[in-house]
């Protein structure tokens, strides 16, 4: 790079170098790959919607994800549904009247995480299908892959032969927080490999890192339901069977439901911290360093769980985990409020040169009003509604850009990018919303009708004193001005 030029300065986002606007096509499409942006959106494929359907990718992506994971949990449910042989007996496997109750105590559970999760992904939510491809993978595949490679390594780990009880203990400790969070930080990578341009703050890394825990957290708690609902039912000794299962799905869906959540925010953390920086050593080091970190919290929960006596993990808890989640917690508040700091600077950049309104930088970059805009353009058609929430997408998209040139992340492929997002909004404001302040819900108003008044009759007959009916309307009434007068001189003929 030339001396005395800065990556990503405002005159070169903007105005820009035209060497990309002389390129050949292939040049510049190979420019753009480089830099995995997205080319310009073609129009909308015409036809009906069946025929639409069929020729979408995420369409296939969807049947294609939805086989694999039908086929990982078919597979996990044939493993503990088995009879397990062991010296001296028999472990019978989980039924599926147990997996099917199992699988109502875990919902709320899972409804409840995946909703916070959701929530948090605000200023560039993504598509519904990587949501559907997070969570299934943690629920379905990363649970496979554990599963299995946890089971051969609690055989391998045992020393007295099976039916071992300490085996469980150690490969809970030393084999299952490194493979389980390796199993689910993997969607993360394929995620950033696939669709790196979508990943644009620490805040959309995390949400789908959570979303695979707690897919992963939501098989793993009908296992262990299931199979507490079959031992207390089997088992005399227990007591009571429904105390038993309810004190287990309060202390796993409740009280410890944050454990893998936090674990795999940390591997998440660490990639988004890879995705937006130009430094080679720090793109290898921090996804290291965060499932270091992932194993190592989930390897000190388990032997704490596993080891420690009741009166030991209640001070754990109070003392360390619970200001560990209060901390995560505060960090991804902090972070989403930086997201809104974030758009309001990356889109004053361009209102500075005349390219975008000056209420722009105040309006997307405040969610209130971003909001606000949206329940504005609801109340007013469906084409005002779509137009404000595209609207929405395309500056969000142009602040992220611009902040990834000001990182070094793209080079000048992303100004051919942002010149296009910038016409996209400007086409867009005709029919958007795009400053709501002082505009009101455009809501109909319900009156109650009000009763129907007749005045009173002024002739005589049914209608009048005494009557029933109203007047008729339209006939005039006896000594109106209808009829004419009478004259005093007319009489019968004389003679």
């Amino acid at each position: 790079m030339p001396a005395g030029r800065q990556p990503g300065s405002l005159r070169e986002a903007l105005f820009g170098t035209c060497t990309l606007g002389a390129m050949t096509d292939p040049v510049a499409e190979l420019a753009r790959r480089r830099n995995d942006l997205p080319g310009p959106e073609v129009s909308p494929v015409s036809g009906p919607l069946p025929k639409r359907i069929l020729k979408s990718w995420w369409t296939w992506a969807i049947v294609a994800l939805t086989v694999l994971y039908f086929v990982a949990l078919l597979s996990q449910y044939r493993l503990i549904t088995a009879d397990v042989p062991v010296t001296g007996g028999v472990i019978p496997g989980i039924n599926a009247s147990a997996i099917r109750t199992a699988a109502w105590l875990a919902l709320p559970t899972l409804v409840c995480w995946s909703l916070v999760f959701v929530w948090a992904d605000r200023f560039r939510p993504q598509r519904l299908v990587v949501w559907y491809l997070t969570l299934g993978w943690g629920a379905a595949v990363a649970t496979f892959i554990s599963i299995h490679v946890n089971t051969w390594a609690a055989q391998q780990l045992a020393v007295a032969g099976n039916g071992d009880p300490a085996t469980s203990a150690r490969a809970a400790i030393f084999i299952a927080p490194f493979v389980e969070e390796a199993a689910k930080a993997t969607v993360l990578f394929l995620i950033a490999m696939l669709a790196r341009y979508r990943l644009t703050s620490q805040v959309s890394v995390i949400v789908l890192a959570g979303l695979s825990a707690v897919g992963f957290a939501f098989t793993e708690n009908i296992i262990y339901y299931a199979r507490a609902i079959v031992y207390s039912s089997e088992n005399i000794g227990v007591g009571d069977a429904d105390a038993v299962v309810a004190q287990l799905v309060q202390l796993r869906g409740g009280w410890t439901s944050f454990g893998h959540p936090m674990f795999t925010m940390m591997t998440g953390i660490g990639v988004a911290v890879a995705l937006r920086t130009r430094s080679k050593v720090v793109r290898v080091l921090a996804p290291l360093a965060g499932y270091g970190a992932a194993a190592l919290l989930h390897m000190v929960f388990n032997s704490q769980a596993s080891l420690n006596n009741e009166q030991g993990q209640l001070l754990l808890y109070w003392l360390v985990a619970v200001p560990l989640v209060v901390s995560a917690v505060a960090y991804v508040v902090r972070q989403i409020l930086k997201q809104g700091r974030l758009l309001a600077t990356r889109l004053e950049d361009y209102a500075q040169l005349g390219w975008l309104p000056a209420t722009d930088p105040l309006v997307f970059g405040r969610q209130r009003l971003r909001w606000w805009a949206v329940m504005v353009a609801a109340t007013r058609g469906w084409r005002v509604f779509s137009a404000t929430v595209r609207l929405q997408r395309v500056l969000t998209e142009l602040a992220y850009l611009r902040d990834g040139q000001v990182r070094g992340i793209y080079d000048e492929a992303g100004t051919v990018r942002a010149r296009y997002l910038v016409e996209q909004a400007g086409k867009l404001r005709g029919v958007a919303v795009d400053d709501p302040r002082g505009l009101k819900l455009s809501l109909p108003r319900f009156r109650r009708p009000r009763p129907v008044t007749y005045s009173p009759p002024a002739y005589p007959g049914p209608a009048g004193i005494g009557g029933n009916w109203p007047a008729p309307v339209g006939q005039p009434q006896i000594g109106s001005p209808g009829y004419s007068a009478v004259d005093p001189k007319w009489g019968p003929p004389t003679g």
